[in-house]
């Protein structure tokens, strides 16, 4: 992607209207969080109020500050389902999360040493997981998810298993095939172009419309390689003609 229509000042302009969105992002995470604190330690339905408030606040803040305006396209599940979802930034987390009434993702044990953030995820009811060999990790996601199976909802996967850029190609690996074929639920796959306006690194936030868009449902049953390359198949097409609609040159078959 080029720098714009602005040249070197419209960057530099833009680059630093993205910094005061950084900082005006977490500190609101700051704020919500002190605010439904209290609530939050009383019941789970304070957490979950805290942060899709704070996801409606971060969407408002990307269109007022830097230009960014997203959209969320298709029916977002309501009821106990498996998500599973493109990863390209920290925005299709805010905003897959933002459109379901009780999603809970399974995320790196890492991630629940954030500030703010690791507790409110683990309150919840995300799932933390150990990376590690490949047999012994599935083994112990899905070990994990069914312990905590008595708060319905939306349970949030990324197949690829962290975030991957725009047109990027990655596999696709077994842990979400694993709890398909272990809980028995339907699948909402998920796509998105989000990676083109808010990258994986770095402060620089660019304007446009960033789509979210939920797919039809996979119904449940199915042998699970079978559902695996249908997973694979229809997040990858529908991202890439996400992508096509921004003019970012996506793949091309064969």
């Amino acid at each position: 992607m080029s720098r714009g229509a602005g040249g070197g000042l419209g960057y530099t302009v833009q680059w630093a209207r993205s910094l005061v969105f950084s900082i005006l992002l977490y500190a609101g995470m700051a704020v919500y969080g002190l605010v439904y604190l209290p609530w939050a330690l009383a019941s789970r339905e304070g957490a979950v109020a805290a942060c899709q408030g704070w996801c409606r606040y971060a969407r408002w803040l990307a269109r007022w500050c830097v230009g960014l305006r997203t959209e969320v396209r298709g029916t977002p599940p309501a009821g106990e389902v498996l998500i599973a979802a493109k990863h390209q930034s920290f925005l299709d987390i805010i905003m897959i999360y933002g459109s379901v009434p009780r999603g809970r993702f399974i995320m790196k044990k890492e991630l629940t040493h954030a500030p703010i953030l690791g507790w409110f995820a683990r309150r919840i009811g995300c799932v933390p997981v150990d990376r590690g060999r490949r047999a012994q990790a599935v083994k112990r996601m899905v070990a994990d998810v069914a312990a905590g199976r008595s708060d319905p909802g939306q349970l949030i996967i990324y197949p690829q298993g962290t975030r991957v850029a725009p047109g990027v190609p990655a596999p696709y690996k077994i842990g979400s095939g694993a709890l398909y074929e272990a809980f028995g639920q339907p699948c909402v796959p998920v796509a998105c172009n989000v990676g083109i306006f808010w990258p994986r690194r770095g402060v620089h936030r660019r304007p446009g419309t960033a789509v979210v868009e939920f797919l039809p449902e996979i119904p449940a049953g199915l042998p699970v390689m079978e559902f695996m390359a249908r997973l694979e198949g229809e997040i990858e097409t529908r991202s890439d003609a996400l992508l096509a609609e921004t003019g970012f040159p996506v793949r091309v078959a064969g």
